[in-house]
């Protein structure tokens, strides 16, 4: 008996769909908007967003830089007349990908056919993110210092 994994907070999906090669988002959210009619509510773009932080001494605002940022709003109507609205904003540049991306945003939510497709999508982005961040924890680990040592040593010379 095969037990289903938990789907991810909704707010995780799209770290972990844009941890999964791009070309495979595209293909599903095409196969996808050719069961749904797909409506733009808010044109997919991209551009810059200024990073800002406060100056914790003085409480001022700066900016660290500039990151890319795309985002995308989609109502998909399936074939009876049901509506569902997707979204998508993420640090990136490809306005193919965020539309992609709030395609099947829309399709998990409401549990339309396909979405199935978009979850195995996301659980493959999920194991991503943890493999990564796995590797990271080695290599934080692999770096540690012990500076204890060092005072011991600096006792014996005395």
């Amino acid at each position: 008996m095969e037990t289903k994994s938990p789907q991810p907070a909704r707010g995780d999906w799209m770290r972990y769909w844009t941890n999964v090669p791009a070309q495979r988002i595209r293909e599903l959210a095409h196969c996808l908007s050719e069961q749904f009619q797909v409506e733009d509510l808010e044109i997919p773009q991209s551009g810059l967003a200024l990073v800002p932080l406060a100056d914790a001494a003085m409480g001022e605002t700066y900016y660290l830089g500039e990151i890319p940022v795309a985002k995308a709003h989609v109502r998909l109507t399936d074939p009876k007349g049901g509506t569902a609205e997707g979204a998508a904003i993420v640090m990136d540049d490809r306005t193919s990908l965020i539309r992609a991306l709030a395609i099947l945003d829309a399709v998990t939510a409401v549990a339309w056919p396909g979405h199935e497709d978009a979850l195995k999508l996301l659980h493959e982005g999920k194991r991503a993110v943890e493999a990564t961040a796995a590797n990271r924890k080695k290599l934080l680990a692999a770096t540690r210092v012990d500076f204890s040592l060092l005072a011991a040593q600096e006792d014996d010379d005395e």
